[in-house]
């Protein structure tokens, strides 16, 4: 990526044909082309780099500008959008910035099809000419100089012979021998300046990959100082730390690895470096947007044509009223959004033999390393930067976790006292001068503590024993007519370690998290979003147990409602209620019992009645069948009292069940109440 400003080249495109042809087309473009010379931009070198961890690098360039100088950035076309997101420009010295122009990103085809020629790959000078008719065309030949308009472009039966037939200002037609000729040029100024603008952009679309923004600025007739702030996609930063374990406190070495792949050496730069992960995107900004937009037309009028009338007796045909017109539709172009560069001072520390020369501040939400001295990093090379030398607070311990086997491993416990944010990356550890191993580490805000693994201890063994037991019941309660019975599964996890070697240690014992389980009596050092941690002392070749107990709840729920008598006596028997729960309930059970009870004494009445019922049914036929037989009357008058004895024992049955019924429902209202208001 080029970025750096500089003077626009001179155009110098492919001739159009081999040979003679080419030299011609080489004599014709200089002349041609002249007015693309334009005045040499300023050079703002890179002063100021800040890479972040999310992509994105924040570049700070300034210089000083001439009176009239316009300055120019080049950008790869792809990090355009960025450029356009977040570009900024300060111009001190009394001038203005006016605007900011940038090659637009449209295709070759469709920006030179504006033009009403085209000079393609190996068309001859002649065809160029024939495609300038009428314009007025100066050639010089040796001393002399020939000046008409162009009639035609010709090759002249010979392709290494370009002619042209102008029209002299005589009135006579003169073929010219451009061949011959020394110099070619367009005599009116706007022909010129449609070549010269045919050519940038041939010479722009040279380099597919390169975008220039130019920055223009008024107001100011002496020289001025212009700076220009911008982020564009770059390589993450990364860290890389060495722990070093002595007889003395341990240190913390950290080294930033930062890439320069840019088209440009950064040569003196105030670097920065960032931690943290602001929000970034890419906006399509660069892209020309276009919108379909609706058709809208008015009704054209029709033309007026000769009416014959038709006679009264016939009605008029109404004429249809002709569709209203659409209504326009708004369009909205895309705005660039604008975002403030990062700018901060520099200061150093250095407390070790490493010439570390970074200091380390919060910016708002990040946290910032920025060197005291400038750096410089060649483009397409990388650098290794050391960025903190300090003591840290920092011990030996192990580290157990089930899933990894039988052998915890060496760790260490940072805690991070740095007074800095360190950035996350790998560590490698040295002990009394010794590899020792290596681990990662995420991001550590000052202040926090984190453990790091590096190894594996091979001299302590650990073995895990498990068992469970269902508990009785540890809680009851209701509300609204529902008890809800809370259980218990407890699960009783043994730990065996052995620490065979004959020196102490500090273990870390990593027990798992599990939805729903809850400890019972041991109390952890610490807990994370996964595990409980707790902290044993391993005495020298020792073999010691430590438990972890748990408790898994589940809980059952009982309608009351649908309980009869004997089975709500029979809950309020086996399970520890208080006593006001089982006088609730046992209220409720005696209840349901006499409801029962009513159940019983209605069903007796019931079939009471449908016997008395068959049995008046049954002397009611005898008696009918006596009255057709003389000699019968004394059966007849004795069924007959029968009959009378049965329909007032109906009666009283009939108010024996309406009254047995008025009881029950008031009885299972009265249950009702007390379900709905049961709670213990």
């Amino acid at each position: 990526m080029k970025q750096r400003g500089r003077t626009q080249p001179q155009m110098n495109p492919q001739a159009a044909a081999e040979g003679e042809s080419a030299d011609m087309f080489n004599k014709f473009v200089p002349v041609i082309a002249t007015t693309l010379a334009v005045a040499q931009a300023a050079d703002l070198p890179v002063r100021e780099v800040i890479l972040f961890k999310h992509g994105v690098g924040f570049f700070s360039r300034s210089g000083d500008l001439k009176a009239g100088e316009t300055a120019r950035l080049d950008f790869k076309a792809g990090d355009m959008n960025d450029v356009l997101k977040s570009l900024t420009v300060e111009e001190k010295g009394g001038g203005k910035v006016v605007g900011l122009r940038y090659d637009s990103s449209e295709p070759l085809d469709k920006k030179l099809g504006q033009f009403s020629f085209k000079v393609g790959d190996g068309v001859p000078v002649s065809s160029v000419l024939d495609q300038m008719k009428g314009s007025r065309l100066e050639v010089r030949l040796g001393g002399d100089v020939v000046t008409g308009l162009i009639v035609s472009g010709r090759e002249g039966g010979n392709p290494m012979r370009e002619q042209v037939l102008l029209l002299l200002d005589s009135g006579e037609m003169k073929t010219v021998d451009v061949s011959a000729a020394t110099g070619i040029r367009f005599v009116d100024a706007a022909v010129q300046r449609q070549f010269s603008d045919y050519l940038k952009v041939v010479a722009q679309a040279r380099s597919k990959d390169k975008r220039s923004v130019y920055i223009d600025s008024t107001g100011s007739t002496g020289a001025r100082s212009l700076m220009a702030n911008y982020m564009i996609p770059s390589p993450v930063w990364k860290s890389s730390y060495r722990l070093l374990f002595t007889d003395a406190e341990p240190t913390l070495e950290g080294w930033a690895i930062v890439d320069n792949t840019t088209d440009e050496d950064w040569t003196n730069v105030a670097l920065a470096l960032v931690s943290g992960r602001p929000i970034s995107f890419i906006s399509e900004l660069y892209a020309p947007l276009y919108r379909q937009r609706q058709v809208a037309n008015l009704a054209d009028d029709a033309n007026v044509a000769p009416v014959v009338y038709e006679s009264e007796m016939q009605s008029l045909a109404k004429a249809s009223a002709p569709a209203p017109a659409m209504a326009g539709v708004r369009r909205e172009m895309p705005r660039a959004s604008m975002t403030e560069a990062l700018s901060s001072g520099m200061s150093a520390v250095s407390d070790s033999t490493v010439a570390v020369s970074a200091a380390g501040r919060e910016v708002g939400e990040l946290f910032e390393y920025r060197f005291g001295t400038p750096v410089t990093v060649k483009k397409g090379e990388s650098a290794m930067l050391p960025f903190l030398q300090q003591k840290l607070n920092s011990r030996k311990i192990l580290i157990y976790q089930e899933s990894q086997g039988v052998n915890p491993r060496n760790a260490a416990e940072l805690s991070n006292s740095t007074g800095k944010a360190l950035d996350g990356g790998p560590i490698t550890v040295y002990d009394s001068g010794t590899y020792a191993g290596e681990a990662l580490m995420e991001t550590l805000k000052a202040g926090d503590k984190r453990m790091i693994s590096y190894a594996l201890d091979q001299g302590t063994r650990i073995t895990t024993d498990l068992n469970s037991t269902r508990s009785n019941i540890q809680q009851i309660s209701a509300r609204r007519g529902i008890v809800t019975t809370k259980y218990s599964m407890q699960e009783n996890k043994v730990y065996t370690v052995r620490n065979i070697d004959a020196k102490t240690k500090t273990l870390i014992l990593e027990h798992p998290i599990r939805p729903n389980y809850k400890l019972v009596d041991a109390k952890p050092t610490e807990t994370t979003t996964t595990a409980y941690r707790f902290e044993l002392k391993l005495a020298p070749k020792v073999e010691t147990t430590f438990a972890v107990k748990e408790e898994y709840p589940y809980y059952e729920t009982t309608q009351v409602s649908n309980m009869n008598s004997d089975q709500l006596v029979e809950f309020i028997r086996g399970r520890a209620i208080g006593d006001s729960g089982k006088r609730q309930l046992q209220t409720i059970a005696d209840r349901k019992r006499q409801i029962a009870e009513l159940d019983s004494q209605i069903a007796g009445v019931e079939s009471e009645i449908n016997d008395t019922t068959r049995d008046q049914d049954r002397m009611r036929q005898n008696i009918s069948s006596l009255n057709s037989v003389s000699g019968q009357q004394d059966q007849v008058q004795r069924y007959a009292k029968q009959l009378s004895d049965g329909e007032g024992r109906l009666a009283s049955l009939r108010d024996q069940q309406r009254d047995a019924r008025k009881k029950k429902q008031g009885l299972e209202r009265e249950v009702a109440g007390l379900v709905d208001k049961l709670e213990f």
